[in-house]
């Protein structure tokens, strides 16, 4: 299993240079990270105009200034900003950890949501349940996650209206100031997140439980759980160890595969409950046509998306032992 994981990553690296460099040509030549100059009133001289150029590379030929990004990022210098004063790595460092336990939480959500209700919905199929559960799906599967986001976030608003008081937080990951007292800032953290993770759990949760249902009911038709079923195990059993640990391989395939659309869906959530987080610095660099910043984004983004893969891929191996890699 350990030079499958190597041989997955060393085929990820040239992937990943392929990407960052189509990506880096495409930013590069939509925009000029010169306009906020540019456009000011009264215009700045010329010597202020050709500083930030050289500042910002803009004065080098275009392969030449992705070598020196590319080069750079072993050293940990992720480019310069349309902001002189910001720090790419910083920054993106501490949004990522805001917005990572964002996906973290609201895909373990979606996750348990998804096997429970899937598998709920499988074994009582064609029951009353089994068709609550699937209109559900299909109507939060129609939603926008834009759309969900502002229904929750209106609906907190008008419930701490109505109450008089902030119970439900609709703004920001954090109270502002932060708690100093370590378990209130948790507590403070985890209030902020409720909203955010429901609105993106729900979306998820929609598509991944009827995965797990279909999964869960073709597994249910094989041969091999009538065979435990014919040899006296109790339902349970039969269930828990053979059925269901066979049927989370397709949905652990659609989570993986589905991760990217996650990240995006971050950034919306993000947008509508102004989230301090990487949809945040991503936008606010595409409005200022700041290519490094969005150059780092997109490479933080991938190398979590192809590390998600190969845990996937590494987990085919743990739910079903017939599964090796040699």
């Amino acid at each position: 299993m350990l030079a499958f994981a190597v041989r997955r990553i060393a085929v990820s690296i040239p992937i990943l240079l392929i990407s960052s460099f189509i990506v880096f040509m495409l930013a590069s030549l939509s925009g000029n990270p010169l306009t906020g100059l540019l456009t000011r009133n009264p215009p700045p001289p010329p010597e202020v105009i050709a500083l930030e150029a050289e500042r910002l590379r803009l004065d080098e030929p275009l392969l030449e200034r992705y070598w020196m990004w590319l080069t750079g990022l072993f050293r940990g210098d992720f480019g310069p900003s349309v902001q002189s004063n910001l720090d790419i790595g910083a920054e993106l460092g501490d949004r990522f950890v805001v917005t990572l336990r964002l996906i973290a939480v609201a895909m373990l959500v979606a996750l348990v949501l998804a096997v429970v209700i899937g598998v709920v919905s499988a074994l009582r199929q064609y029951s009353k349940t089994d068709y609550v559960a699937t209109f559900l799906g299909f109507l939060f599967l129609a939603m926008p996650s834009f759309w969900i986001a502002i229904l929750l976030k209106q609906w907190g608003i008008d419930f701490n209206n109505a109450v008089d008081e902030q119970v439900i937080y609709t703004i920001g990951a954090t109270s502002v100031p932060p708690e100093e007292e370590f378990w209130a800032h948790v507590a403070d953290v985890a209030g902020h997140m409720v909203l955010p993770t429901i609105s993106l759990a729900l979306i998820s949760y929609a598509a991944w439980s009827r995965y797990q249902r279909a999964s869960m009911l073709e597994v249910m038709n094989s041969d091999y759980v009538r065979l435990a079923r014919a040899k006296g195990l109790s339902r349970r059993r039969v269930m828990v160890k053979h059925a269901l640990r066979n049927a989370l391989i397709p949905l652990t395939t659609v989570t993986a595969l589905d991760l990217a659309a996650i990240i995006s869906g971050a950034v919306i959530t993000e947008t509508v409950f102004q989230w301090r987080g990487m949809g945040d610095l991503l936008l606010n660099a595409i409005r200022t046509d700041d290519v490094y910043v969005v150059m780092a984004w997109l490479l933080v983004t991938a190398t979590v998306v192809i590390l998600f893969n190969l845990i996937a891929d590494l987990l085919y191996a743990v739910l079903d032992p017939r599964i090796r890699y040699a």
